[in-house]
């Protein structure tokens, strides 16, 4: 409509409405679309802890496949003559003598661990999983066999699974395996640091542990007593054709299988096999 010089008409009413409601919605969509990805992020949040551990062992299992072929040659080439007499920690138990025991040997549920001192998925089992089999173990319900291999010495090269599973077997002799054993974990090197290898290193880490760093544990690391039971458990471990480390086996079932499982879930199972 022309109102005459210099006025004009006001545009429609509709089509202020028509925008402003475009302009509602786009804001509405907006606001949904953040809700939803709040709640995606939640729900993952939920879900991070109990699959972090499975998850953390899935990133190493193809890489574990490939080191389990060469750590296979390497035993065949050099490591069953190199590595010396096979001399097992004090109260090895086991078929072939290369578990190490902690807990009460009575406990009705057992727990066998497979593990390598320079494995990561280890130590992310180990952060994640440790206290629950502390007060399990602590209140007899459950004994577990530790069993230590050099899976990332045959892949990436070096001796620092070895070595450190030797000062581990030394401060078993000790009766001190469980206490280094953490200690070992907690100070575990970059995957591709093969610090391990430096038994002064090793001796170092004892002397967070009391009544320790001895000197027949300082002798026992430096001598690798236990270099050939390193080597006779890794045979085992390869014979038994697992995948990677760690291989954790409850009660003969491996629990990794399991993607949901908790420290809270395997504390229950536990419990429940206590009842009988």
């Amino acid at each position: 409509m022309d109102l005459g010089p210099g006025r004009r008409s006001a545009p429609p009413r509709f089509v202020l409405r028509g925008v402003s409601e475009k302009n509602r919605e786009g804001k509405r969509t907006a606001r949904e679309r953040l809700a939803v990805e709040r709640e995606k992020q939640k729900s993952a949040e939920k879900r991070r802890r109990g699959l972090i551990v499975g998850a953390s062992v899935v990133g190493v299992l193809g890489l574990a496949a490939v080191i389990g072929v060469v750590a296979a040659n390497a035993d065949k080439e050099d490591r069953s003559d190199a590595a010396g007499p096979v001399v097992a920690p004090s109260g090895a138990l086991g078929k072939d003598g290369t578990a190490i025991p902690v807990g009460k040997q009575d406990a009705k549920a057992t727990l066998t661990v497979w593990e390598d001192f320079r494995c990561p998925a280890c130590k992310v089992f180990e952060q994640e999983y440790s206290p629950t089999i502390h007060e399990l173990t602590e209140a007899g319900q459950l004994k577990v066999e530790y069993h230590l291999v050099t899976l990332i010495d045959g892949g990436m090269g070096g001796t620092g699974s070895r070595n450190a599973a030797n000062a581990a077997a030394c401060a078993q002799d000790a009766g001190h395996f469980a206490d280094y054993h953490d200690v070992l974990f907690r100070n575990q090197p970059m995957e591709s640091d093969d610090a391990f290898a430096d038994n002064g290193k090793l001796i170092e880490l004892a002397g967070k542990v009391d009544g320790l760093d001895t000197p027949a544990f300082r002798s026992c690391v430096e001598d690798g007593k236990h270099n050939g039971w390193v080597a006779k458990s890794h045979e085992a471990f390869m014979k038994g054709g697992f995948n990677g480390t760690p291989t954790v086996l409850f009660d003969g079932r491996n629990i990794y299988q399991d993607r949901s499982m908790t420290p809270e879930k395997f504390k229950q199972m536990v419990q429940q096999a206590d009842k009988g």
